[in-house]
């Protein structure tokens, strides 16, 4: 049995701004937990004892909110890398950390307990998991023989490919190639460099994967994950609430009458709902929200204190921490032309490859009444948008848009 893990968890996230301004990427919420501790539950399930997590970036937010690992049954050791110098550099530092065999995952990639038992299989071996996409231009291409890894393209190309899917099985002979590496073109010391250098078995993911690279892919993450939970009332349910599916209900948390709910849906402690509020599939309230009357949720994340509090509708979206919509606020989540929806993303225009996107937020945004956000909008932290504005594109954070 492999009882040790390494958890790659110390980047900035630059990619999925705004959302990691204040954040860091481990801990973005994903149907009640964050990116890590769903990570971290899944090893834990295999058998894992020992988990030595790789942290750099906000470190302290994550070593707060995991702690020693006692509440997950497991013991976590942190491994600080204090410069960024490569995925090659970070699985090194981890050497005396090791005793054998070990899970080696990256901190912003899905996994389940059925594909970890998938790569324990091959024990003392050494082995890696991959996967099929329709582009592989974002991705290490792999190539293999007869299930032996014999070359990646780092950045492939488009079109269907195999690719890296960021989940490993190591034994201690890595740290012996990881010596032998010279830094890339990027001037880091690449992880995939010293797997070319060994025997390394390559395993087909099965089922749903995601790499969480960019602000919306967090929302087809949790599209997957929240059809896995169970019915469980912690808060209480007014009389002519109508339930449909299975649905969480924090503790403290009140659905008022009238409300018409279509699960599955996750609803976190502290949460206000209705009266007269509307529910779909897939929302996510994180806790300390409210969703007053005549508003409508359908399949976005609400994060810690964000607020629809009358009037709004919020489709397939993100709103961050402590915004707020003033009323009839509504947020579009589909072109005209019903076309894959488009985005400037770091000064990029980006294929997000939904068809059905509203907005990404940031922390602490308001908006005045009546104001109108196009589907496809990302917007910065602190910002605030006055009434009637009509609200389409990308904006930094601090900005006024009227």
């Amino acid at each position: 049995m492999i009882t040790e893990a390494l958890i790659l968890a110390a980047g900035k996230g630059t990619r999925m701004w705004p959302l990691t301004e204040n954040l860091p990427k481990p801990l973005l919420p994903l149907c009640g937990k964050s990116i890590i501790e769903h990570q971290i539950i899944a090893l834990k399930n295999v058998g894992v004892k020992i988990i030595n997590i790789l942290i750099g970036h906000r470190m302290k937010e994550i070593s707060d909110l995991l702690g020693n690992g006692k509440k997950y049954d497991v013991k976590i050791n942190y491994i600080v890398q204090s410069e960024q110098k490569g995925t090659g550099h970070a699985v090194s530092l981890a050497e005396k950390h090791i005793t054998n065999s070990f899970f080696c995952i990256n901190g912003d990639t899905l996994i389940d307990e059925k594909n970890i038992k998938l790569l324990a299989q091959k024990k003392d071996k050494m082995a890696m998991m991959v996967t099929n996409v329709d582009d592989g231009s974002n991705f290490g291409v792999v190539k293999s023989e007869k299930g032996i890894l014999t070359e990646i393209i780092e950045k492939g190309f488009s079109g269907k490919s195999s690719i890296n899917a960021g989940i490993y099985l190591f034994n201690k002979k890595i740290f012996k190639s990881l010596k032998s590496i010279k830094k890339s073109v990027r001037g880091e010391l690449e992880l995939t460099d010293a797997l070319i250098l060994n025997k390394i078995y390559t395993i087909e993911y099965v089922g749903f994967w995601k790499d969480i690279g960019s602000p919306w892919d967090l929302l087809t993450a949790n599209e997957a994950l929240i059809g896995n939970i169970e019915n469980e009332i912690n808060g209480d349910i007014e009389d002519n609430v109508n339930v449909n599916g299975h649905i969480h209900l924090g503790k403290n948390s009140i659905i008022k009458s009238g409300t018409y709910i279509e699960g599955p849906l996750w609803i976190g402690d502290n949460c206000t709902i209705g009266p007269n509020a509307y529910l779909r599939k897939g929302t996510v309230l994180c806790g300390n929200n409210k969703v007053g009357g005549a508003s409508e949720i359908k399949n976005s994340i609400l994060f810690e204190g964000a607020k629809a509090p009358h009037h709004n509708y919020v489709g397939d979206s993100i709103l961050g921490e402590n915004c707020n919509l003033g009323s009839g606020t509504k947020i579009a989540n589909l072109r005209l032309d019903k076309k894959e929806i488009q985005v400037i993303h770091k000064g990029k225009r980006v294929d997000t490859g939904r068809r059905k996107l509203g907005v990404i937020m940031g922390n602490n945004i308001s908006t005045g009444i009546n104001s109108s956000i196009n589907s496809g909008t990302i917007i910065g932290n602190n910002t605030n948008i006055g009434p009637n504005a009509l609200v389409s594109g990308t904006y930094e954070s601090k900005s006024l848009i009227i």
